[in-house]
């Protein structure tokens, strides 16, 4: 008897441990508009932290353009803090190209449209929460 209430008692035991290690995740889908050609690709990446944000990406995808647009879905995110930024590498060479002024050459963005006066966009005016399965538009 006391061997089948301990079997019991650890089979649910195990349950709601395994219950409480899932981790609920999320689809981001990042609609990107106005770009200027069907050159290149875009080199798009998401940040998970203030302190890496447009240093490190937290993951990354190279996508196609078509009619000066392109789509991208970044599946299996964990509930959370991100932003997003683009370049539209034109010319594939893997990096932003900018003038002798360090000035971009080629078209960039950031969620929430978020723009740099005399220098890049903040991280806290592209953040955005991650709570559900979401979309959002970015617009050059």
């Amino acid at each position: 008897m006391k061997n089948l209430v301990l079997l019991i008692i650890l089979t649910f035991s195990g349950i709601f441990s395994t219950n409480a290690q899932k981790k609920e995740t999320f689809t981001l889908t990042i609609n990107i508009f106005g770009l200027e050609s069907n050159k290149g690709a875009l080199m798009v990446g998401i940040y998970n932290s203030k302190s890496e944000f447009l240093k490190n990406q937290y993951k990354s995808e190279i996508v196609k353009i078509k009619d000066k647009k392109s789509i991208v879905i970044f599946k299996n995110l964990a509930a959370g803090e991100y932003a997003v930024s683009f370049i539209h590498d034109k010319n594939n060479n893997k990096k932003m190209d900018t003038n002798f002024l360090g000035i971009p050459k080629e078209d960039y963005g950031c969620s929430n449209n978020a723009k740099g006066f005399m220098g890049p966009p903040k991280y806290d005016d592209a953040r955005f929460l991650l709570t559900k399965d979401k979309s959002i538009q970015i617009n050059i």
